[in-house]
C-alpha cells in the first residue's frame, strides 16, 4: 500500500499501514511527485506519476474492454487479466485468473468503483477471492463477492472490519487523481468498507480452477498476513506488495525487514522456473531476474551498506543499493541481523 498521509502523520503514528514499494530502476522522482502533491494538495505536475500513464510496460499488453470507464483491463496471459486502477495514485492491480472450471480474484483494489461487474465481463466462472494481504488498498471490493478466501491471522482479522472515512480520507484528496474522481465515486464518504470470510485458508494450499493450480505461499515481511500465488506450471509468480517495480517502504509496526529478507531469498530462489512476475502496483509485469535483485540489496541493507540520506522528517531514511531503492525509519535501517550461513 502506499499512504500519501501528511508527514507529520507519517513521523507520529504508528497505527498507518506499513509502506513497502518495490525496486524502481528509472529514479525518475515519480513516486516523491505523487507523495508531495497529497502532501502539497496540489495536482501532479506533467512531469510527476500521470505523465507516465498509461505506462509502456502494460500497453503492450492487450487491452480488453470491460464496463465502465475507470479500471483498465490487459490480458497478459491465457486466462490472465490484470485488472488496473490507473488513474489513482496507488495504481492498484488486481488479478483475474480464469481455469477452465472456476476463476481466482487475486486482491480486489481500491474500493472506488465497483469491480464485480468487470469481474463479470471477463469470466462466468465462478470466482473466488484471495488477497495477497489485507491492507485496505487491496480488499477493496472484497465486500462485492461471496467467495473471500483468507488467511486466519489476528493482523488479517484486524482488517476486516473495514477502515472509516478518516484513515483513508487522503486516498480520495484532489491530487490522488490523474484527472477528476471516477463520476460515481462519494469521495466525501469513501470507505473500506467490512468483507466476510467465507473460508479460511493457510500457507500450502492450493487452489484448483480446472486446468490450472495455484499454491499459496507464504511472504511475510511487507504484512504478516503477506502471502504470493505460485502458479507453477505456467511459470507465473503473483507478488502483491511483496514485489512491484518502485520503492521498498518500512515504516509501520507489522513490516519486518528481517522477515522479508527471508522472503526474498526464497522467492529469488524460485526465479529459475518462472517466465514473469505480475505485481500489485504499476506495472502488470516484470522479470523473474528482479527478485534476486531485491533479495541482495535487502541483506546489504540490513549490514548497513548502501547509499543513505537521512529525510527531512529525521525519522526516515533513505537507501540506495544498485539500482534498489528503500525508505526505511531510521532506527531499522542499520538493524542488526541475525548471522546468515556462509
Amino acid at each position: 500500500m502506499r499512504d500519501l498521509r501528511r508527514r507529520a502523520r507519517w513521523a507520529t503514528s504508528t497505527s498507518a499501514a506499513v509502506l513497502l514499494f518495490a525496486c524502481g530502476r528509472t529514479g525518475d522522482g515519480t513516486d516523491a511527485a505523487k507523495r508531495d502533491s497529497a502532501v502539497n494538495g496540489t495536482a501532479p505536475s506533467p512531469t510527476s506519476w500521470c505523465a507516465k500513464i498509461p505506462r509502456p510496460e502494460n500497453v503492450r499488453f492487450p487491452r480488453v474492454d470491460v464496463p465502465g470507464d475507470w479500471h483498465e483491463v490487459y490480458r497478459v496471459e491465457p486466462g490472465v487479466f490484470a485488472i488496473t486502477e490507473p488513474r489513482q495514485f496507488q495504481e492498484a492491480i488486481a488479478y483475474l485468473i480464469v481455469g477452465d472450471s472456476s476463476a481466482v480474484l487475486f486482491d480486489a483494489g481500491i474500493g472506488l468503483v465497483p469491480l464485480a461487474p468487470v469481474v463479470q465481463a471477463l469470466t462466468s466462472r465462478p470466482v473466488r477471492v484471495l488477497n495477497s494481504h489485507s491492507h485496505f488498498d487491496h480488499v477493496g471490493a472484497n465486500h462485492e463477492f461471496e467467495q473471500v478466501l483468507a488467511l486466519d491471522l489476528p493482523f488479517t482479522r484486524g482488517n476486516e472490519g473495514g477502515k472509516p472515512h478518516g484513515d483513508v480520507a487522503d486516498e480520495v484528496v484532489p491530487s490522488a487523481f490523474c484527472g477528476a474522481p471516477p463520476t460515481t465515486a462519494d469521495t466525501a464518504a469513501f470507505r473500506s468498507r467490512p468483507w466476510r470470510v467465507a473460508r479460511r485458508v493457510t500457507v500450502g494450499d492450493t487452489l484448483s480452477l480446472g486446468g490450472r493450480v495455484l499454491e499459496i505461499v507464504a511472504a511475510p515481511g511487507h504484512t504478516p498476513d503477506a502471502i504470493v500465488l505460485l502458479d507453477r506450471s505456467n511459470g507465473l509468480l503473483f507478488t502483491g506488495d511483496t514485489f512491484y517495480e518502485s520503492q521498498l517502504w518500512f515504516f509501520a509496526d507489522e513490516t519486518d525487514i528481517a522477515a522479508y529478507d527471508a522472503t526474498m531469498s526464497r522467492l529469488a530462489a524460485l526465479a529459475p522456473s518462472l517466465r514473469r512476475v505480475l505485481p500489485a502496483h504499476n506495472t502488470v509485469s516484470a522479470a523473474p531476474s528482479r527478485l534476486a535483485d531485491v533479495a541482495n540489496a535487502v541483506q546489504v541493507l540490513r549490514d548497513g551498506g548502501g547509499v543513505r540520506v537521512i529525510d527531512e522528517d529525521g525519522v526516515r531514511e533513505a537507501v540506495t543499493v544498485g539500482d534498489v531503492r528503500f525508505l526505511v525509519r531510521r532506527a531499522r535501517a542499520a538493524a542488526t541481523a541475525p548471522a546468515r550461513p556462509q
